[in-house]
């Protein structure tokens, strides 16, 4: 006889005998039901027609599709982020080199009595120019060099060697000093640098900064009141020295006295005379400016002449020719004059065609500033055994 929760006769043991007995050890659980990747369509659904009475699912899991959806706003945050860093990063990156604007000072020499005419198949015999080396011959390097703080010798020869180049570039290429092709300057020149070379030349301004004849020589050639050359030869001479700057750069210092034979450009067998241009220029250089053969000028002193103390020197120079004499003389300084800037001053010229041959002196110390007065021919330091 059986019971009540016994199977019924002549079913075989084991075997269920309800439709939900058989998945009684089956868990339905909300969690796998949402996981299914079949969905029966509701009733609804069904009464339109569904083709199928089930829907796949392809959607991922709430906890996954939770998960990719946080994954994918965490990245798109990142990216934002870095975009607008890189626009509004509050410091600014090294870029290598000093950093430091130019400074410069150009102070007109007039002569203090009338111009004198020297030969024009010899105009630098009997002159302390008669001794000063031809063109890149004046520009000779140390014999001996050494490392400088944490620069080798060779850095120190690779910093020469550049700036010997910009100053042969910069005052004995005719080109460049009568007005004409200044490519080779802006190569040379540090990148940052370039951008504010080209400034000073289309914009010209005696400020201290964008003045051109603080980067390189140059004459006024006007065919009807400029000057021109006379033949191919300029004489040169000055130094070299090696420093390590305060801020761990190298520091090379190069002084050096320039003489050019003019005469007007409207006369050309007119009289000649001498025009004598002091460069004091201080580079810098860090190791990639150096690998790269760039270089920074950061300060320019100048002095030229003859020229009057009111020329305006900031674009080109307007020598006073022979026979000819400054109007005025030299200006006074007036400290309480506001209308005249405190930098315009000029200085009075020794006559280098009959100035006494110069005596040996020291190097220059690269660290140091010389004053503004300073002569319009250098002292002759002793010749250099190294040459080009």
């Amino acid at each position: 006889m059986s019971g009540p929760g016994d199977p019924p006769e002549g079913t075989p043991e084991g075997a269920s005998g309800g439709g939900e007995d058989e998945f009684r050890s089956v868990v339905f659980d909300e969690s796998f039901v949402r996981a299914a990747r079949i969905q029966e369509f509701s009733a609804r659904e069904r009464q339109d027609d569904a083709a199928r009475p089930v829907r796949v699912r392809h959607a991922l899991p709430g906890g996954l599709a939770r998960q990719a959806a946080a994954l994918i706003l965490l990245i798109v945050l990142a990216f934002g982020f870095a975009i607008y860093m890189g626009v509004r990063h509050p410091y600014t990156a090294h870029d290598g080199g000093s950093g430091e604007p130019l400074r410069v000072s150009v102070v007109p020499l007039v002569p203090t009595g009338t111009v004198r005419a020297v030969s024009p198949a010899d105009p630098f015999a009997g002159t302390q120019a008669a001794g000063f080396g031809r063109g890149v011959d004046g520009l000779a390097l140390p014999a001996d060099v050494h490392g400088v703080g944490g620069y080798t010798a060779d850095e120190v020869m690779a910093g020469y060697e550049t700036a010997q180049q910009f100053l042969g570039d910069t005052g004995l290429r005719k080109q460049t000093v009568t007005g004409g092709d200044i490519r080779l300057v802006q190569d040379l020149l540090e990148p940052r640098q370039a951008d504010l070379f080209a400034d000073s030349l289309s914009a010209p301004a005696a400020d201290g900064v964008h003045e051109v004849t603080g980067w390189l020589v140059r004459f006024d050639t006007d065919r009807r009141s400029g000057v021109s050359l006379v033949g191919d030869d300029i004489r040169v001479q000055g130094s070299f020295a090696a420093a390590e700057s305060a801020g761990g750069l190298l520091q090379i210092v190069a002084d050096h006295t320039y003489v050019y034979a003019v005469r007007a450009a409207a006369d050309p067998d007119g009289p000649v005379s001498l025009f004598t241009v002091r460069r004091r220029l201080t580079f810098h250089y860090d190791h990639d400016q150096l690998r790269q053969g760039h270089v920074e000028v950061v300060q320019a002193d100048v002095t030229a002449g003859p020229l009057a103390c009111g020329a305006q020197v900031q674009s080109s120079f307007l020598p006073i020719l022979a026979g000819r004499s400054a109007p005025g003389g030299v200006s006074p300084a007036d400290p309480y004059d506001h209308d005249r800037p405190p930098g315009a001053v000029c200085a009075p010229l020794a006559d280098p065609a009959t100035a006494a041959a110069p005596q040996a002196g020291p190097r220059p110390d690269p660290t140091s500033t010389p004053g503004l007065a300073s002569p319009a021919v250098a002292p002759r330091w002793p010749e250099p055994s190294r040459s080009l």
